[in-house]
């Protein structure tokens, strides 16, 4: 692991090697999000329970979003898009949002009271609120990942001109555009931007390895720091409150400052990344020992790599979301609920789940969205 320039290679080796590096980020990724456990920040039928408690309320929703559907918590809503568009519910059911529009491969993530919806491989695009669209739009080439952050300013990365050529477009919170960047070479996997929108962190790989590249003030020009992990795969980049950026690797947290620097705060070398969830309080790891079964571990962390809490698990897990101090995991046989330190506050003994559920969404205020194909289901919970 370092920082600095590349050296460059001849041009039809970089090329193949280029290519053999996004055949394997791939593969990886696909086998991250489809392991159970996965979150991933592309979201999730259960309920959540404090211990030996009853749900008070649990309102389906109708969701008329087409297949392939994803949801997140927006700003105490919830907000699904599928193959037919996005729509949003309020905390009690009521429908506050419908756009209508086709995506192929429907994407969505969210931060604070904003979310984009993007089709993957397509071309469009939509940020909205709770009530409103704010921009929407057929993007310039194939979309290969969307970012928002708390203020609304958003990320766009696709691919254009062909080869590994990418582009990331930063627009502010009224959908105009007012940065873009372009790699030569390559692959862009996702973009970041700062809380403050002064910075720009862009995760893409190289011939030996992940990088992630820094772009203090959105000024034009060179980039202002790189970081290379020589020989490794990033899969995920987030940035903190701090201005620092956590990067997730397929076997290690390494946190990243400004300068560029960084150092690896937590490792799981001889593991394998289950799923994992980041929100602005702790980090989970799911991580699975190389073996027959579901045996291995949860983790919690903060984001310096303090350990808060481990417990082993021998069971499956399928899905997994946090939100603010608690950790919701569903299992094959149900539903636990823990503290960020993975104090156990219900079990799946405890709990009366949903058979067929697929995805959990933790929603804020005991609150749960559980998910399938077909249903979506919130359940408000008794903590008396």
């Amino acid at each position: 692991m370092s920082g600095g320039d590349i050296p460059m290679k001849r041009p039809r080796r970089i090329f193949f090697v280029i290519f053999a590096l996004v055949l394997l980020v791939i593969i990886i990724v696909v086998a991250v999000v489809t392991t159970p456990g996965t979150n991933s920040r592309l979201p999730g039928l259960t309920n959540i329970f404090s211990p030996r408690s009853a749900a008070i309320a649990a309102d389906e929703f109708s969701f008329s979003i087409g297949r392939d559907r994803s949801f997140v918590c927006l700003d105490g809503a919830v907000a699904g898009a599928g193959s037919l568009g996005v729509q949003v519910f309020d905390a009690e059911g009521r429908e506050t949002l419908r756009e209508s529009f086709h995506m192929t491969e429907p994407a969505i993530v969210q931060a604070g009271g904003n979310a984009i919806a993007f089709d993957i491989n397509g071309n469009s695009v939509r940020v909205f609120t709770g009530t409103e669209v704010i921009a929407g739009f057929e993007a310039g080439g194939t979309i290969v990942s969307a970012s928002i952050n708390q203020t609304g300013w958003f990320t766009v990365v696709t691919q254009e001109g062909g080869g590994s050529r990418g582009t990331v477009r930063v627009y502010n919170s009224s959908g105009n555009e007012v940065y873009t960047v372009t790699l030569g070479s390559g692959f862009v996997l996702s973009a970041e931007l700062s809380h403050d929108n002064s910075n720009l962190a862009v995760l893409n790989l190289t011939p030996y390895g992940s990088r992630v590249t820094i772009y203090q003030g959105l000024n034009p020009g060179d980039p202002d720091y790189v970081f290379d992990l020589i020989d490794g795969l990033i899969i995920d980049i987030f940035y903190l409150r701090d201005g620092n950026i956590l990067a997730l690797s397929t076997d290690s947290v390494i946190l990243i400052d400004n300068s560029g620097t960084g150092i690896p705060v937590f490792t799981f070398y001889g593991n394998r990344l289950g799923g994992y969830t980041f929100n602005d309080d702790f980090i989970t790891l799911h991580i699975y020992d190389y073996g027959l079964g579901y045996t291995g571990r949860i983790i919690t962390l903060q984001a310096d790599g303090t350990i808060l809490g481990e417990m082993n698990t021998n069971r499956g897990i399928i899905s997994m979301s946090s939100d603010s101090d608690l950790l919701m995991v569903l299992q094959n046989d149900g539903l636990s609920i823990f503290t960020k330190t993975l104090e156990s506050l219900a079990a799946p003994e405890d709990v009366t789940y949903i058979v067929g559920a697929s995805n959990i969404l933790a929603l804020g205020n005991n609150t749960a969205l559980a998910t399938n194909d077909h249903s979506a289901l919130v359940i408000r919970l008794d903590t008396d």
